[in-house]
């Protein structure tokens, strides 16, 4: 989840000689998952997480910004994150074209956690897709316009369905994002008490594989963010809506998304509200500096009345220790795919026999 950018950039370009600069990280996790009875008795299961490549490099006033990541065969492998070219004009303006991360929300992530919160199983939290955006920041105010012509397409063919192998939740299926506008405004006050306060839309296509028909898609979001000492605080309300062009008698309540090499049922319409707060402490404990607590809420409202609502709770901390990071999560669900749920149709018509189940998570990160 760590980004770590390392250049700043000047108002005039002079630069002669290219510069690159190569990073990455190598992540392990440990788990032990209340819905996994084997994995209970044995007492939980400890593997290779994650391996990524960051590249930054900068010429004659174009910049590039790109990760690969390569997990495990069960979770998709390898895929790019993001990349993207990047064109500062000056101090407060930039462009940046290729896979970029979505304008909307709060951001850089809308949690603290490794789990993210519940924002990111629908495409709504660090979403990366193919396209331009403009970015404005001063002291006051920050605002993107962004035009995305789709989601990441890893698959050419004119009826090919979109590859869940990705890192960001997109629509999959027999539907496909097309021609996404995105518009994002924040407004920044406070001296000792830092505030950020936004609104985000997005309004987009849904293209059908099957009637060739291009259906819409459209969310609005408010989002307040505070800093006050060490503590930060996030509080974000979206309203989500799909209306595909799907064939005649199959339901348009519900949608199919995917990522991480598996796909899943989301209802077409709901509201998310979140709730994310933490507190940092440094301390002196060896190569300890600092011990983050933190509590991240999501809840997922449906519209449709019969379907069941989807719960996430994620309670925990992040160590820092040089460059070591370690998230230590207590995660629970309900009605969640990830966390003791299925991978059907949790997050659409949902389960009413459902109970919360919970995961305990370790993930021990060097960033390089």
């Amino acid at each position: 989840m760590m980004l770590f950018a390392f250049m700043s950039f000047e108002s005039s370009f002079a630069q002669e000689d290219p510069e690159v600069k190569i990073g990455g990280a190598l992540r392990f996790n440990y788990n032990l998952s209340s819905w996994k009875e084997g994995q209970k008795d044995r007492g939980g299961d400890f593997g290779y997480d994650m391996f990524r490549v960051n590249v930054n490099g900068s010429y004659q006033g174009i910049y590039v910004d790109a990760e690969y990541r390569l997990y495990s065969r069960s979770f998709g492998e390898g895929f790019l994150k993001q990349g993207w070219l990047g064109y500062r004009f000056n101090e407060k303006e930039e462009i940046q074209v290729g896979l970029a991360q979505v304008p909307f929300g709060i951001q850089q992530y809308n949690s603290h956690n490794w789990f993210f919160n519940l924002t990111y199983y629908f495409g709504l939290e660090d979403d990366h897709d193919m396209g331009v955006k403009y970015v404005h920041i001063d002291d006051k105010f920050e605002y993107n316009l962004a035009f995305f012509k789709n989601a990441e397409e890893l698959r050419f063919g004119g009826t090919s369905e979109v590859s869940p192998d990705r890192y960001s939740y997109d629509v999959v299926g027999r539907n496909k994002e097309v021609n996404q506008f995105n518009g994002k405004l924040i407004y920044k006050f406070g001296d000792s008490i830092k505030n950020r306060l936004g609104t985000s839309v997005q309004y987009g296509g849904l293209y059908n594989l099957d009637t060739e028909k291009t259906g819409t898609h459209y969310g609005l979001a408010l989002h307040y963010e505070i800093f006050y000492k060490n503590w930060n605080l996030k509080l974000q309300a979206m309203n989500i809506d799909h209306d595909p062009e799907n064939l005649p008698g199959e339901s348009k309540e519900i949608i199919k998304m995917g990522a991480y090499g598996f796909p899943y049922e989301v209802a077409s319409d709901f509201n998310v509200y979140t709730l994310a707060v933490s507190k940092s402490i440094p301390v002196e404990l060896g190569p300890i500096s600092n011990i983050q607590f933190y509590n991240d809420f999501g809840y997922q409202d449906k519209k449709v009345e019969s379907f069941e609502d989807s719960f996430m709770s994620v309670t925990g901390m992040l160590i820092t220790a040089g460059q070591v990071y370690t998230y230590v999560d207590y995660a629970a669900g309900y009605n969640q795919s990830w966390l003791g749920g299925n991978f059907v149709d949790d997050f659409s018509t949902g389960n009413p026999d459902a109970k919360w189940e919970a995961r305990f998570n370790i993930n021990i990160g060097y960033y390089f």
